[in-house]
């Protein structure tokens, strides 16, 4: 198979995928697209408290550029592994009322927000973005620009289901701005397709790629879960196998987590059929060797890229930055959700949207903003979210720099966690020193392990339920 081999580019040169490391650092634990992490938001922040840093920003020169996120969460079916919030319909007439409380949104956001809207980043997630039709895309798109102003060389992403692909579909995506796309792939093999009912040939993705390249899309990018009911090693690498010879720039491999109690598709699955926890991580340890193999670079968690995409090479210059759509590119910027359920990231503060449809039409008809919770980060926050967020892009942490900056010791502030760090070290996985904690090229696989050691929250009772590392 084309680039299968690459002796500048093997895995024992890219991390060390050891089975007893991973057997024995293998936990649950958050994926730190934010600090303080989602489960931690609460009631008390409310719609004025959002108002109150929109315009706090406002009024300040010099702000980080905005990256806008807008949720679309209709779905025509139920993928029974989806963890999103959707809205499963036929009825595409739906999405002119939806487009219509989007607008009345981003109006009285950009009331308060101020002038200074300069856009570096844009990402239409969902549900389906492409369940609405190019001429609605064209309208959303048409309003985000009236409150909005992109730069030259602003990033837009968008989801995409290839089986919602028609003709005309990538060529008014383009025509519209987009230059990064996103296939939901997840599986090629019929039976692992039947199990979680969403069907789609690989010629279909094969078309949706082709096409994607031929709108001269900068960057695509390909999801696969592993875990999945009915995979095995063999239907796996088959998928591999194929996805591989279709070469997109970036490719995340994620880890099913199966939580019936908390996401009621997922009751549809038929549990006997799920992989053992032994067959889910070989399938891992094998999907990543032949990943690299491709001469693919491994990101860190679920995140694999070409060598020449601007993902690996933010890596290698050290200006990987995350946030809750993952890695990216992107230096730190503020985030305006729009939409049921989003969430946004302005000054210290988070944000979340209401989830239900009903309750999302009914705020912005009584003249209010649609949030439902939040949390203002306190100084602690601040310094322990640029420490956790610095280890999970793997970049070197200087601790002189977070020493003059929050006015603090990190030695003694952080005692009892650069104690805890010993266990990481010891593998293998940093390098510690009194100017730098450094994460190794092995401990990139176990960055969120790592990160949970400066996570203050995990101390506290919480009812969310973590996904495994790995």
């Amino acid at each position: 198979m084309p680039g299968r081999k690459n002796t500048m580019n093997t895995v024992t040169d890219q991390i060390d995928l050891s089975e007893a490391l991973i057997r024995k650092f293998d936990k649950s634990g958050p994926r730190y697209t934010s600090y303080p992490t989602a489960d931690r938001f609460h009631k008390d922040f409310t719609e004025q408290s959002y108002v109150s840093y929109l315009e706090q920003r406002a009024g300040k020169k010099n702000n980080p550029p905005l990256s806008v996120y807008i949720h679309l969460p209709f779905c025509e079916s139920l993928c029974y592994f989806c963890a999103c919030n959707k809205i499963i319909t036929k009825d595409h007439s739906r999405t002119t009322e939806y487009l219509r409380y989007l607008e009345k949104e981003m109006e009285m956001v950009a009331a308060h927000l101020g002038p200074d809207r300069q856009t570096v980043q844009l990402h239409l997630g969902g549900g389906t973005p492409t369940f609405f039709n190019s001429d609605e895309l064209g309208q959303l798109m048409a309003m985000v620009r009236r409150h909005f102003t992109f730069t030259a060389d602003a990033e837009l992403g968008v989801e995409i289901d290839p089986r919602t692909v028609r003709p005309e579909t990538l060529q008014s995506l383009a025509a519209l701005g987009f230059n990064r796309n996103s296939f939901g792939v997840q599986d090629f093999d019929p039976a692992v397709q039947q199990a979680v009912n969403r069907i789609q040939p690989f010629s279909m993705v094969e078309a949706a790629v082709k096409q994607s390249r031929e709108t001269h899309f900068e960057s695509i990018n390909a999801d696969l879960i592993y875990g999945l009911p009915k995979q095995n090693m063999e239907s796996f690498g088959r998928t591999l196998d194929s996805l591989i010879a279709l070469a997109p720039d970036r490719i995340a491999l994620y880890n099913y987590a199966h939580l019936p109690s908390r996401f009621k598709a997922q009751r549809q699955i038929i549990e006997a059929d799920l992989p053992s926890a032994e067959d889910r991580l070989q399938i891992f340890m094998m999907s990543t060797r032949r990943l690299l193999d491709a001469g693919y670079i491994y990101i860190g968690l679920d995140h694999f890229a070409k060598p020449d995409d601007e993902l690996n090479k933010a890596r290698e210059n050290q200006t990987l930055h995350r946030n809750f759509q993952g890695y990216t590119t992107r230096a730190e910027c503020d985030l305006v959700g729009f939409g049921v359920s989003a969430i946004g990231k302005v000054g210290d503060s988070y944000s979340q949207s209401v989830r239900t449809i009903k309750e999302y039409y009914q705020h912005l008809d009584a003249g209010h903003l649609p949030v439902e919770k939040g949390i203002a980060l306190s100084q602690d926050d601040l310094l322990r979210r640029e420490v956790i967020m610095t280890l999970m892009c793997s970049m070197p942490l200087s601790i002189r720099a977070i020493e003059q900056k929050y006015q603090i010791s990190f030695a003694s502030y952080f005692a009892a966690e650069l104690a805890q760090l010993g266990q990481y070290e010891e593998a293998g996985f940093l390098i510690t020193d009194p100017d730098m904690i450094r994460v190794t090229t092995k401990g990139r696989l176990f960055v969120r392990a790592i990160a949970m050691t400066f996570d203050h929250y995990l101390k506290k009772v919480t009812t969310a339920t973590y996904s495994k590392l790995i």
